[in-house]
């Protein structure tokens, strides 16, 4: 009886947040699992298959939801927390969404995107199958402290779950080292050529640069990104696996190219972090058993979420939408619009609420600096720490304008720029910053 009714709470609340516009999806499994307790392992433990968790610091939702599509091109019914409510409530909340109102669950795979922090708080309720560790940076200083933080808590979550095969980043040095200490089997996937330029590579701050075996500094056939590339201790013998799912042949205009086990795909999305994205969802579902004959049909099909290069026409205005919340990920969205040859203007939006982290000092880690290679005509420093952005342009030789309202931004530059704007923001400008090109898109504003 009080199963039914968490999930007729949870079930409520989830219409009332939607009937509302609000985002948070939170609250709702919050309820359900104050009602009832055990409400995520009753029904964790119905899905018939497969449970996956995706973790990592940049690219889980995305993952995810390509991990998601393509299980469902295989004819699975599967449970995802597709909005990206990656905590344990939000976990909750899309379980008990997919599950009928008695408690019974139809599913045989879930797709669960997870926090970092609430792994060990998860895998109390269910032990996952497969874990995809997409990458490991800094993050959110006053919530994660340093990456070590991070991997400790990571382990900590494994050490419930020892039989949980992890896939992981091969190219990255942390997250082969901690699936090499937690001793959970594991496999790796990665990009087996260079494909970014190296001197530019090369100059990113690294937060993985010391093996975590000995502490030597590790030394690097080429880099991708940040940590991650082609490396080896000069010292012990921990270097960079074989990779048991590589990419080859990527291309990276009009969209991204790459080759994987002998077959070649292609995908609308920018961006060469979007090839580890790619990678890491065909790695965790080809490890699971699955030869993913229409994997190309989904990768055709796949549209991004909220804020994820997300792309808006605006009276014939070209806009686009992407989640900067770290230097790794800021750094690739740099690279990602200098691939624009076009002018265009840019406006970055920075909030320092609970979930973005207050210390926003990370903004000194982005080489910002790269913006003088990519034709902005018209830079705009926005939202609550726009003051805080517009001193970190200034030390780029950046000039730069200050607007702390997000949609007159906006507007300013749609109806007086290039025509080509880029939006960037941190975690929790990005949904407001959503539903204003939304109003805008559909002429409500």
């Amino acid at each position: 009886m009080r199963k039914m009714l968490a999930i007729g709470a949870t079930k409520f609340l989830i219409w009332l947040g939607q009937a509302m516009n609000k985002q948070g999806s939170s609250t709702p499994g919050k309820i359900g699992l104050k009602i009832y307790p055990n409400l995520l392992k009753d029904l964790a433990a119905q899905v018939r298959e497969d449970i996956f968790v995706v973790c990592g610091t940049n690219g889980k939702t995305t993952t995810n939801n390509l991990l998601c599509e393509a299980l469902r091109s295989e004819g699975k019914k599967v449970v995802c927390n597709s909005a990206g409510a990656n905590m344990l409530y939000g976990i909750v909340t899309a379980f008990a969404d997919s599950a009928s109102i008695s408690g019974k669950l139809n599913a045989d795979c879930a797709c669960i995107e997870i926090d970092e922090a609430s792994a060990r708080r998860a895998f109390p309720h269910f032990k996952p199958n497969y874990m995809v560790l997409t990458n490991l940076f800094r993050d959110q200083l006053d919530r994660y402290g340093e990456i070590d933080i991070t991997m400790d808590v990571l382990k900590e979550a494994l050490a419930m779950s020892p039989n949980t095969k992890l896939i992981v980043n091969g190219d990255d040095p942390l997250s082969v080292a901690l699936a090499k200490q937690s001793g959970n089997p594991f496999v790796t996937f990665g990009v087996d050529e260079q494909v970014i330029d190296a001197k530019h590579a090369a100059k990113e701050t690294k937060e993985g640069r010391f093996c975590q075996m000995c502490g030597a500094e590790l030394q690097y056939d080429y880099y991708h990104y940040s940590q991650l590339g082609k490396y080896h201790c000069p010292k012990c013998d921990f270097a960079r696996p074989k990779l048991d799912y590589a990419v080859t042949n990527v291309h990276l205009d009009r969209g991204i190219s790459l080759r994987m086990e002998g077959r070649q795909f292609r995908i609308k999305s920018h961006g060469f972090y979007n090839v580890y994205n790619i990678l890491a969802a065909y790695a965790a579902a080809r490890t699971a058993g699955f030869y993913l004959e229409r994997f190309d049909q989904v990768l055709r099909r796949h549209k991004t979420q909220n804020g994820r290069m997300e792309l808006f026409d605006i009276g014939g205005r070209h806009v686009v939408l992407n989640l900067a919340k770290n230097p790794a990920g800021f750094n690739q969205n740099i690279s990602a619009v200098l691939e624009d040859k076009s002018p265009k203007d840019l406006i970055v939006v920075i909030n320092d609420k609970a979930q973005d982290g207050k210390d926003i000092s990370w903004l000194w880690d982005v080489d910002f600096e790269r913006f003088h290679d990519a034709r902005v005509q018209t830079f705009i420093a926005s939202g609550i720490r726009a003051l805080d952005m517009q001193l970190r342009f200034k030390y780029a030789d950046i000039p730069s304008k200050v607007e702390e309202d997000v949609t007159k931004a906006i507007e300013r530059l749609v109806t007086g720029g290039t025509g080509n704007l880029y939006v960037l923001c941190n975690y929790t400008a990005l949904y407001n910053t959503h539903l204003i090109l939304k109003k805008l898109e559909e002429g409500k504003v």
